[in-house]
């Protein structure tokens, strides 16, 4: 019975995610955090970073950990086809629809469309990982002031890198050097 859960949770957020694996994070977060509580917030924060060092797309990646952390071998095979299925059939749809009709430019119009939602669910990740990062909250922080600055200056200096065209993999071994540096200060 979990198995079809993890499936059909993952086909919902393969289904309705539009823009790419960015804007699947808050839907899975939604789905296996809120709902059914299978992970942490923390849990899912981790597996988010993993997924992004881990070569392949971000979501399908996100998928797999999630169902492997929730029921093993069996979870993640469930959870990686429930991701993947709706955007393979609707890709075959559409591929036909483009080769057979040329120009669609009704699809295209609501494509346009749904960009700035797109925009939106990866801010709305984003700004729930930067509370989870700094203040160890997932909303708004009760006091600013109990702010993680080393969380901080490694999001500042991520910054920059990233500013600076610093690739992705330096950044992120750069970050978790950085981390595991700081976890040995005694401050």
């Amino acid at each position: 019975m979990i198995y079809l859960q993890l499936f059909w949770e993952f086909a919902k957020v393969g289904m309705f995610c539009v823009g790419g694996g960015y804007a699947s994070m808050p839907l899975i977060q939604a789905s296996v955090v809120d709902t059914w509580h299978w992970l942490s917030l923390s849990e899912f924060v981790d597996i988010f970073t993993i997924s992004q060092m881990t070569p392949g797309p971000i979501g399908i990646n996100a998928a797999t950990f999630a169902g492997m952390k929730v029921t093993g071998f069996g979870g993640a095979v469930a959870a990686t086809f429930g991701f993947v299925a709706p955007s393979l059939i609707l890709g075959v749809i559409l591929a036909n629809l483009f080769f057979k009709y040329g120009d669609i430019g009704p699809i295209r119009g609501v494509l346009n469309g749904l960009r700035p939602a797109v925009i939106a669910l990866i801010c709305a990740a984003g700004i729930s990982f930067i509370f989870l990062a700094l203040w160890n909250t997932e909303t708004w922080p009760e006091e600013l002031s109990k702010i993680d600055w080393k969380g901080l200056l490694i999001l500042g200096l991520s910054l920059a890198a990233i500013r600076h065209k610093f690739g992705v993999i330096r950044v992120l071994l750069g970050s978790g050097i950085l981390g595991l540096f700081f976890a040995f200060l005694p401050f």
